[in-house]
């Protein structure tokens, strides 16, 4: 990417782009913009929204309470999300955003928070939650953010389980081996990866995963970790052996 160009504030937005659009931003953008970013009328910004790639835009407008735009041109069409889903079992706020943030860097298409039997934390944001995944886009020069789900209990989820998306189970119980060398003797297709909570998973939830024909269990190594970084080191094999690391 050029250099100029890389340095042009860049933002997600939830409007359409495209060649000549006019495009009106709420108060909180138009405020980051002006008093955070300090751009005036005239200035560019980079803008995507998960769909139509990103654009290159130029302010005409630009008051404490309102910013207008519009799409000059394409820096880069849209790309697809590699077809994997993050299933998680909710932690305190700082980690949780850590992980959200974490996720989104590497590539999930979809964030779902699970309830499991030993789950400390009920209660979650999922805006902020969005706001991590939209903030780590930003940042990361990424054209797309993860759908983020309603938290929803582990058995219930098994239900509904589409057979056809293979469940990559990081199981602390499995017997120590290469994750890598299971993972890559998969066949292609969507995946799903699923963290359990601090605690681990009960007897009956583990019992019930290793029974399921669509879970695959990994071994994350001889030493334990803590969920977020458990997540973010399932996540790079993951993106390593069946997503777009290949």
């Amino acid at each position: 990417m050029d250099a100029a160009l890389k340095r042009t504030p860049r933002v997600y937005v939830e409007h359409a782009l495209a060649a000549g659009k006019d495009v009106a931003l709420d108060k909180a953008l138009s405020h980051y913009l002006g008093n955070v970013m300090r751009l005036k009328a005239g200035d560019t910004v980079r803008m995507f929204n998960g769909q139509d790639g990103e654009w290159l835009c130029t302010i005409h407008e630009l008051t404490k309470r309102c910013c207008s735009l519009r799409a000059d041109s394409q820096t880069r069409q849209q790309i697809s999300l590699p077809d994997i889903h993050y299933l998680f079992a909710p932690l305190k706020h700082a980690r949780l955003d850590y992980m959200a943030q974490k996720a989104t860097e590497l590539g999930a298409a979809l964030l779902q928070p699970v309830l499991t039997e030993y789950t400390n934390v009920s209660r979650i944001k999922l805006e902020r939650m969005r706001a991590n995944a939209i903030e780590a886009a930003e940042q990361c020069n990424l054209l797309s953010i993860p759908g983020v789900r309603e938290p929803e209990r582990l058995g219930a989820i098994l239900d509904d389980w589409d057979p056809l998306r293979r469940l990559i189970f990081c199981d602390e119980a499995a017997a120590v081996s290469s994750p890598l060398t299971v993972l890559q003797g998969l066949p292609s297709g969507p995946v799903a990866l699923l963290i359990g909570p601090e605690g681990g998973f009960s007897p009956a939830e583990r019992g019930r995963l290793l029974d399921q024909p669509f879970v695959t269990t990994i071994s994350l190594g001889p030493r334990v970790m803590r969920a977020d970084t458990a997540g973010t080191a399932a996540m790079a094999l993951v993106q390593a052996a069946l997503g777009d690391w290949r």
